[in-house]
């Protein structure tokens, strides 16, 4: 039986990386086991590991759903100073979505579901809420 999952990028500073993921997440890791490691719990038992080492070329993308894909782009672009990205959307696919790099070279990405009815189910599944009334608790984890 699966019942979590991790996934990990690797950064070849930690301090730099780690700024850099708490930036992207609009947070502090949840858990810093030791030295060079850094994780955040993204959604109840998904968890990102950032590493220091040597980065893996050609990974991913890791993408992440987000409420407002054209606010985080705008977002990232001005804290980040990062490079612009396409924003993507095709009629048979019920998602818009973007993919970009971190400064190592991870390929990342959002992505936005178009039917907000099933935006929102979405969200009550995976937090175990209603979206109305916890826009925080949700803003923190997509």
């Amino acid at each position: 039986m699966i019942f979590e999952m991790t996934t990990q990028v690797r950064v070849s500073n930690i301090r730099e990386g780690q700024k850099w993921y708490e930036t992207l997440l609009n947070r502090k890791p949840d858990f810093i086991p030791h030295e060079g490691f850094a994780e955040w719990e993204l959604i109840p038992g998904c968890w990102l590991q950032v590493a220091e080492g040597i980065p893996t070329e050609g990974n991913g993308p890791l993408r992440l759903g987000t409420t407002n894909i054209e606010a985080e782009k705008d977002r990232l672009l001005e804290v980040l100073e990062m490079d612009d990205f396409e924003i993507y959307s095709r009629p048979e696919v019920p998602v818009k979505w973007g993919t970009f790099t971190d400064p190592w070279g991870n390929r990342l990405g959002f992505f936005e579901y178009l039917d907000k009815s099933e935006e929102q189910e979405r969200v009550k599944m995976i937090i175990g809420k209603g979206v109305e009334g916890n826009e925080n608790q949700i803003k923190d984890r997509i």
